[in-house]
Protein backbone atom coordinates (compact mmCIF):
# COMPACT_ATOMS: atom_id res chain seq x y z
CA UNK A 1 0.00 0.00 0.00
CA UNK A 2 1.15 3.63 -0.81
CA UNK A 3 0.37 7.07 0.20
CA UNK A 4 1.60 10.12 -1.87
CA UNK A 5 2.31 13.16 -0.33
CA UNK A 6 2.60 16.70 -1.52
CA UNK A 7 4.25 18.64 1.96
CA UNK A 8 4.14 22.33 2.58
CA UNK A 9 7.39 23.10 4.44
CA UNK A 10 11.62 22.30 4.56
CA UNK A 11 12.33 18.90 3.78
CA UNK A 12 14.07 16.66 6.60
CA UNK A 13 17.27 16.89 3.91
CA UNK A 14 17.38 20.56 4.80
CA UNK A 15 17.47 19.70 8.46
CA UNK A 16 20.39 17.59 8.55
CA UNK A 17 22.12 19.98 6.03
CA UNK A 18 21.53 22.41 9.03
CA UNK A 19 22.65 20.84 11.70
CA UNK A 20 25.40 18.71 9.88
CA UNK A 21 28.07 21.15 11.17
CA UNK A 22 27.37 20.91 14.44
CA UNK A 23 28.23 16.69 14.98
CA UNK A 24 30.85 16.18 17.53
CA UNK A 25 29.84 12.39 18.41
CA UNK A 26 26.90 10.29 16.96
CA UNK A 27 24.24 12.28 16.99
CA UNK A 28 20.24 10.98 17.77
CA UNK A 29 19.39 9.60 14.05
CA UNK A 30 15.68 9.24 13.05
CA UNK A 31 14.78 8.01 9.51
CA UNK A 32 11.87 9.62 8.50
CA UNK A 33 9.39 10.64 5.38
CA UNK A 34 10.03 13.62 3.65
CA UNK A 35 8.98 16.71 4.38
CA UNK A 36 7.21 14.60 7.23
CA UNK A 37 9.29 16.91 9.79
CA UNK A 38 8.89 20.67 10.45
CA UNK A 39 12.90 22.47 10.99
CA UNK A 40 11.00 24.42 13.40
CA UNK A 41 10.08 21.69 15.79
CA UNK A 42 13.70 20.29 15.79
CA UNK A 43 15.28 23.54 16.07
CA UNK A 44 12.78 24.05 19.23
CA UNK A 45 14.01 20.28 20.36
CA UNK A 46 17.33 20.82 20.20
CA UNK A 47 17.02 24.33 22.77
CA UNK A 48 15.14 22.22 25.27
CA UNK A 49 18.02 19.43 24.42
CA UNK A 50 20.91 21.34 25.65
CA UNK A 51 22.28 21.94 21.78
CA UNK A 52 22.06 17.78 21.28
CA UNK A 53 22.70 16.58 17.71
CA UNK A 54 19.53 15.16 16.13
CA UNK A 55 19.88 14.22 12.40
CA UNK A 56 17.08 13.26 10.56
CA UNK A 57 17.30 11.19 7.25
CA UNK A 58 14.65 11.76 4.66
CA UNK A 59 13.39 8.67 2.76
CA UNK A 60 10.99 9.37 -0.42
CA UNK A 61 8.21 6.56 0.87
CA UNK A 62 7.11 4.79 3.56
CA UNK A 63 7.43 1.50 1.82
CA UNK A 64 11.19 3.18 1.85
CA UNK A 65 11.52 3.45 5.61
CA UNK A 66 9.92 0.00 6.59
CA UNK A 67 12.36 -1.80 3.96
CA UNK A 68 15.35 0.04 5.73
CA UNK A 69 13.98 -2.28 9.20
CA UNK A 70 14.20 -5.64 7.08
CA UNK A 71 17.47 -4.83 5.27
CA UNK A 72 19.02 -4.00 9.30
CA UNK A 73 17.44 -7.12 10.31
CA UNK A 74 18.84 -9.07 7.59
CA UNK A 75 22.80 -7.20 7.46
CA UNK A 76 23.27 -5.85 10.61
CA UNK A 77 26.67 -3.74 10.95
CA UNK A 78 29.54 -5.18 12.93
CA UNK A 79 28.29 -3.67 15.74
CA UNK A 80 25.59 -5.83 15.65
CA UNK A 81 23.02 -2.00 15.95
CA UNK A 82 21.87 -0.25 13.40
CA UNK A 83 23.17 3.47 13.43
CA UNK A 84 19.30 5.02 13.50
CA UNK A 85 17.64 5.29 17.06
CA UNK A 86 13.80 5.81 15.06
CA UNK A 87 12.33 5.41 12.92
CA UNK A 88 9.19 6.41 11.07
CA UNK A 89 6.98 3.64 9.37
CA UNK A 90 2.88 3.70 8.59
CA UNK A 91 0.55 1.61 10.15
CA UNK A 92 -0.15 -0.36 7.78
CA UNK A 93 3.57 -1.83 8.18
CA UNK A 94 3.13 -2.11 11.63
CA UNK A 95 1.97 -5.97 11.48
CA UNK A 96 4.26 -7.11 9.74
CA UNK A 97 7.19 -5.35 11.52
CA UNK A 98 6.42 -6.96 14.94
CA UNK A 99 5.74 -10.26 12.94
CA UNK A 100 9.45 -10.20 11.17
CA UNK A 101 10.66 -9.10 14.61
CA UNK A 102 12.19 -5.63 12.84
CA UNK A 103 11.31 -3.00 15.72
CA UNK A 104 10.79 -4.01 19.43
CA UNK A 105 8.76 -3.28 22.04
CA UNK A 106 8.40 0.75 23.84
CA UNK A 107 8.12 1.51 27.10
CA UNK A 108 5.81 4.03 27.56
CA UNK A 109 6.02 5.10 31.40
CA UNK A 110 9.51 7.15 29.83
CA UNK A 111 6.41 9.51 28.20
CA UNK A 112 4.94 11.99 30.29
CA UNK A 113 2.21 12.73 27.21
CA UNK A 114 1.04 9.11 26.49
CA UNK A 115 -1.88 9.49 29.15
CA UNK A 116 -3.20 12.15 27.04
CA UNK A 117 -3.37 10.78 23.73
CA UNK A 118 -7.17 9.24 22.91
CA UNK A 119 -7.46 5.77 24.03
CA UNK A 120 -8.37 4.50 20.34
CA UNK A 121 -4.47 6.06 19.72
CA UNK A 122 -2.92 4.27 22.12
CA UNK A 123 -4.63 0.92 21.72
CA UNK A 124 -3.99 0.57 17.98
CA UNK A 125 -0.26 0.34 18.97
CA UNK A 126 -0.76 -2.33 21.41
CA UNK A 127 -0.54 -5.97 20.09
CA UNK A 128 0.54 -9.24 20.66
CA UNK A 129 3.91 -10.97 19.20
CA UNK A 130 1.62 -11.58 16.16
CA UNK A 131 0.95 -8.15 15.68
CA UNK A 132 -2.43 -8.62 16.41
CA UNK A 133 -4.81 -6.06 18.63
CA UNK A 134 -4.27 -6.85 22.32
CA UNK A 135 -4.98 -5.32 25.42
CA UNK A 136 -2.48 -6.80 26.97
CA UNK A 137 -0.13 -6.49 24.51
CA UNK A 138 3.11 -4.70 24.27
CA UNK A 139 3.26 -1.00 23.20
CA UNK A 140 5.24 -1.52 20.02
CA UNK A 141 5.43 2.38 18.13
CA UNK A 142 4.42 5.44 19.20
CA UNK A 143 1.74 7.75 17.23
CA UNK A 144 2.96 10.62 15.25
CA UNK A 145 0.46 12.22 13.17
CA UNK A 146 -2.67 10.46 11.40
CA UNK A 147 -4.98 11.65 8.26
CA UNK A 148 -8.15 10.47 6.25
CA UNK A 149 -9.59 9.37 3.20
CA UNK A 150 -11.30 12.08 1.83
CA UNK A 151 -13.14 13.21 -1.47
CA UNK A 152 -11.56 16.32 -3.74
CA UNK A 153 -14.38 18.15 -5.95
CA UNK A 154 -14.02 20.68 -8.27
CA UNK A 155 -15.92 23.95 -7.58
CA UNK A 156 -16.99 24.87 -10.91
CA UNK A 157 -18.68 21.28 -11.63
CA UNK A 158 -20.57 20.72 -8.70
CA UNK A 159 -21.57 24.41 -8.64
CA UNK A 160 -23.20 23.61 -12.15
CA UNK A 161 -24.77 20.36 -10.71
CA UNK A 162 -26.12 22.12 -7.24
CA UNK A 163 -24.93 20.18 -4.58
CA UNK A 164 -21.82 19.35 -2.95
CA UNK A 165 -20.48 15.93 -2.07
CA UNK A 166 -20.86 14.82 1.76
CA UNK A 167 -20.81 10.89 1.99
CA UNK A 168 -19.64 7.90 -0.03
CA UNK A 169 -23.47 7.65 -1.45
CA UNK A 170 -22.79 10.44 -3.68
CA UNK A 171 -20.22 8.94 -5.52
CA UNK A 172 -22.92 6.55 -7.03
CA UNK A 173 -25.21 9.42 -8.56
CA UNK A 174 -25.25 9.01 -12.84
CA UNK A 175 -24.41 12.57 -13.37
CA UNK A 176 -20.97 11.62 -11.93
CA UNK A 177 -21.21 8.52 -14.71
CA UNK A 178 -16.92 8.76 -16.13
CA UNK A 179 -16.11 11.80 -14.11
CA UNK A 180 -14.48 10.45 -11.16
CA UNK A 181 -11.02 8.70 -9.92
CA UNK A 182 -10.52 6.39 -7.12
CA UNK A 183 -7.30 5.25 -5.47
CA UNK A 184 -5.82 1.77 -7.07
CA UNK A 185 -6.40 -0.25 -4.16
CA UNK A 186 -8.54 -2.87 -3.07
CA UNK A 187 -8.78 -2.29 0.88
CA UNK A 188 -9.67 1.68 -0.31
CA UNK A 189 -12.60 1.06 -2.87
CA UNK A 190 -14.03 -1.79 -1.45
CA UNK A 191 -13.62 -0.58 1.96
CA UNK A 192 -15.82 3.03 1.27
CA UNK A 193 -18.58 0.53 -0.51
CA UNK A 194 -18.47 -1.07 2.65
CA UNK A 195 -19.00 1.86 4.46
CA UNK A 196 -21.70 3.05 1.97
CA UNK A 197 -23.35 -0.36 3.11
CA UNK A 198 -22.93 0.31 6.52
CA UNK A 199 -20.02 -2.13 6.94
CA UNK A 200 -16.27 -1.66 8.17
CA UNK A 201 -13.65 -1.22 6.22
CA UNK A 202 -12.23 -4.70 8.05
CA UNK A 203 -14.92 -6.65 7.06
CA UNK A 204 -13.47 -9.69 7.13
CA UNK A 205 -15.87 -11.87 4.50
CA UNK A 206 -17.32 -10.34 1.77
CA UNK A 207 -19.66 -12.66 1.27
CA UNK A 208 -21.83 -11.56 3.83
CA UNK A 209 -21.95 -8.81 2.47
CA UNK A 210 -25.65 -8.29 0.51
CA UNK A 211 -25.18 -6.39 -2.79
CA UNK A 212 -21.72 -5.62 -2.62
CA UNK A 213 -20.57 -6.81 -5.81
CA UNK A 214 -23.24 -5.08 -7.55
CA UNK A 215 -22.87 -1.77 -5.68
CA UNK A 216 -18.83 -2.29 -6.87
CA UNK A 217 -20.02 -2.75 -10.65
CA UNK A 218 -22.17 0.65 -10.65
CA UNK A 219 -19.36 2.74 -8.97
CA UNK A 220 -17.04 1.18 -11.69
CA UNK A 221 -19.36 3.01 -14.05
CA UNK A 222 -18.73 6.22 -12.33
CA UNK A 223 -14.82 5.49 -12.45
CA UNK A 224 -12.76 6.98 -15.28
CA UNK A 225 -9.67 6.12 -13.80
CA UNK A 226 -8.34 4.16 -10.27
CA UNK A 227 -5.46 6.34 -9.63
CA UNK A 228 -2.95 6.52 -6.16
CA UNK A 229 -0.42 8.58 -7.24
CA UNK A 230 -1.32 11.61 -9.65
CA UNK A 231 -5.17 11.67 -9.27
CA UNK A 232 -4.94 15.43 -8.70
CA UNK A 233 -3.80 16.72 -12.01
CA UNK A 234 -6.41 15.37 -14.07
CA UNK A 235 -8.64 16.83 -11.48
CA UNK A 236 -7.18 20.07 -11.79
CA UNK A 237 -7.40 19.79 -15.75
CA UNK A 238 -11.00 19.04 -15.32
CA UNK A 239 -10.64 15.52 -16.89
CA UNK A 240 -12.37 14.66 -13.65
CA UNK A 241 -14.92 16.01 -11.05
CA UNK A 242 -14.02 14.00 -8.24
CA UNK A 243 -11.40 12.00 -6.85
CA UNK A 244 -10.71 9.64 -3.48
CA UNK A 245 -7.33 10.99 -1.93
CA UNK A 246 -5.64 11.69 0.97
CA UNK A 247 -6.04 14.23 3.46
CA UNK A 248 -2.15 15.22 3.51
CA UNK A 249 -2.90 15.59 -0.46
CA UNK A 250 -5.09 18.74 -0.28
CA UNK A 251 -3.84 20.92 2.00
CA UNK A 252 -5.88 24.54 2.02
CA UNK A 253 -3.43 26.14 -0.72
CA UNK A 254 -3.86 23.22 -2.62
CA UNK A 255 -7.67 23.96 -2.56
CA UNK A 256 -7.26 27.61 -2.92
CA UNK A 257 -5.20 27.96 -6.25
CA UNK A 258 -6.83 25.07 -7.87
CA UNK A 259 -10.90 25.75 -7.41
CA UNK A 260 -11.20 22.42 -5.35
CA UNK A 261 -12.95 21.58 -1.78
CA UNK A 262 -12.07 18.43 0.50
CA UNK A 263 -14.72 16.77 2.64
CA UNK A 264 -14.25 14.22 5.03
CA UNK A 265 -17.37 11.75 4.63
CA UNK A 266 -19.97 11.88 7.21
CA UNK A 267 -20.76 8.30 7.12
CA UNK A 268 -16.78 7.42 8.37
CA UNK A 269 -13.82 6.98 6.18
CA UNK A 270 -10.62 5.36 6.63
CA UNK A 271 -8.35 6.66 9.20
CA UNK A 272 -4.06 6.15 8.40
CA UNK A 273 -1.59 6.66 10.92
CA UNK A 274 2.32 7.78 10.92
CA UNK A 275 4.08 6.23 14.05
CA UNK A 276 7.49 5.91 15.35
CA UNK A 277 9.28 2.61 15.94
CA UNK A 278 12.75 1.25 17.03
CA UNK A 279 14.75 -0.93 15.26
CA UNK A 280 15.30 -4.14 16.85
CA UNK A 281 18.83 -3.86 17.37
CA UNK A 282 19.10 -0.38 19.06
CA UNK A 283 20.42 -0.60 22.31
CA UNK A 284 20.42 1.28 25.53
CA UNK A 285 22.06 4.37 25.50
CA UNK A 286 22.48 8.78 25.27
CA UNK A 287 20.65 8.30 21.89
CA UNK A 288 17.80 5.62 23.17
CA UNK A 289 17.17 8.01 25.96
CA UNK A 290 16.92 10.98 23.64
CA UNK A 291 14.78 9.08 20.93
CA UNK A 292 12.17 8.89 23.64
CA UNK A 293 12.67 12.43 24.74
CA UNK A 294 11.42 13.22 21.52
CA UNK A 295 8.58 10.89 20.76
CA UNK A 296 7.18 13.09 24.28
CA UNK A 297 8.21 16.29 23.09
CA UNK A 298 6.08 15.82 19.64
CA UNK A 299 3.20 15.47 21.50
CA UNK A 300 3.50 18.62 23.55
CA UNK A 301 0.11 20.60 23.15
CA UNK A 302 2.06 23.66 21.48
CA UNK A 303 4.91 21.34 19.21
CA UNK A 304 1.15 19.18 18.45
CA UNK A 305 -0.43 22.13 17.17
CA UNK A 306 2.85 23.19 15.19
CA UNK A 307 2.91 19.63 13.53
CA UNK A 308 -0.48 19.95 12.38
CA UNK A 309 -0.54 23.43 10.90
CA UNK A 310 2.71 22.58 9.25
CA UNK A 311 2.43 19.51 7.51
CA UNK A 312 -1.36 19.13 7.01
CA UNK A 313 -1.49 16.60 9.24
CA UNK A 314 -3.27 15.50 12.74
CA UNK A 315 -1.02 15.12 15.82
CA UNK A 316 -3.19 12.54 17.83
CA UNK A 317 -3.04 14.92 21.10
CA UNK A 318 -5.33 17.77 19.64
CA UNK A 319 -7.83 15.01 19.24
CA UNK A 320 -7.95 14.91 23.33
CA UNK A 321 -7.48 18.66 23.26
CA UNK A 322 -10.40 21.33 24.30
CA UNK A 323 -11.27 22.62 21.12
CA UNK A 324 -11.17 26.26 22.42
CA UNK A 325 -7.27 25.52 23.48
CA UNK A 326 -6.79 25.22 19.42
CA UNK A 327 -6.06 27.92 17.24
CA UNK A 328 -8.86 29.03 15.22
CA UNK A 329 -6.88 27.73 11.59
CA UNK A 330 -6.67 24.34 13.00
CA UNK A 331 -10.26 23.99 15.35
CA UNK A 332 -12.26 25.23 11.79
CA UNK A 333 -10.11 22.98 9.61
CA UNK A 334 -12.66 19.99 9.07
CA UNK A 335 -9.80 17.75 7.23
CA UNK A 336 -7.42 18.32 10.70
CA UNK A 337 -9.84 18.36 12.94
CA UNK A 338 -13.11 15.88 11.99
CA UNK A 339 -16.36 16.09 13.99
CA UNK A 340 -16.12 13.47 16.54
CA UNK A 341 -19.24 11.82 15.11
CA UNK A 342 -17.07 11.32 12.04
CA UNK A 343 -13.73 9.94 13.76
CA UNK A 344 -16.13 7.50 15.94
CA UNK A 345 -17.48 5.85 12.85
CA UNK A 346 -14.16 5.65 11.15
CA UNK A 347 -11.65 2.65 10.86
CA UNK A 348 -8.00 1.99 10.80
CA UNK A 349 -7.36 -0.38 8.23
CA UNK A 350 -6.83 -3.60 10.47
CA UNK A 351 -4.48 -6.71 9.36
CA UNK A 352 -6.62 -9.19 7.35
CA UNK A 353 -5.86 -13.29 7.33
CA UNK A 354 -4.35 -14.25 4.21
CA UNK A 355 -7.79 -16.16 3.17
CA UNK A 356 -9.84 -12.30 3.70
CA UNK A 357 -7.02 -10.68 1.63
CA UNK A 358 -7.84 -13.43 -1.27
CA UNK A 359 -11.27 -12.40 -1.49
CA UNK A 360 -10.50 -9.17 -1.85
CA UNK A 361 -8.50 -9.57 -4.34
CA UNK A 362 -10.46 -11.44 -6.39
CA UNK A 363 -13.88 -9.48 -6.49
CA UNK A 364 -11.12 -6.21 -6.98
CA UNK A 365 -9.76 -8.59 -10.18
CA UNK A 366 -13.27 -9.50 -11.20
CA UNK A 367 -14.38 -5.97 -10.91
CA UNK A 368 -11.36 -4.03 -12.65
CA UNK A 369 -11.44 -6.60 -15.61
CA UNK A 370 -15.20 -6.48 -15.98
CA UNK A 371 -16.11 -10.47 -15.65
Amino acid sequence: MKRRFFLQGISALTLSSILAGCKQARALSVQVLKGSVPVQMVSKFRQQSDGQVVDFVPQRQLNDLFQLLQKWKSQPDNSGSPQTDLVMIGDYWLNSAIQQQLIQPLNPKLWSQWSKLPSRWRNIVQRNLQGQYDAKGKIWAAPYRSGTTVIIYRLDKFKALGWTPQDWSDLWRPELRDRISLPNQAREVIGLTLKKLGYSYNTSDLSQVKDLESQLRKLHQNVKLYDSNSYLKPLILGDTWLAVGWSTDISPEVQYQNGLAAVVPESGTALWLDLWVKPAGVKASAQATLADNWIDFCWLPQIATQLSLLTDTTSPIILGMNPEELPQALRENALLFPKESILKNSDFLQPLSPASLKQYQQLWEKIRLGK
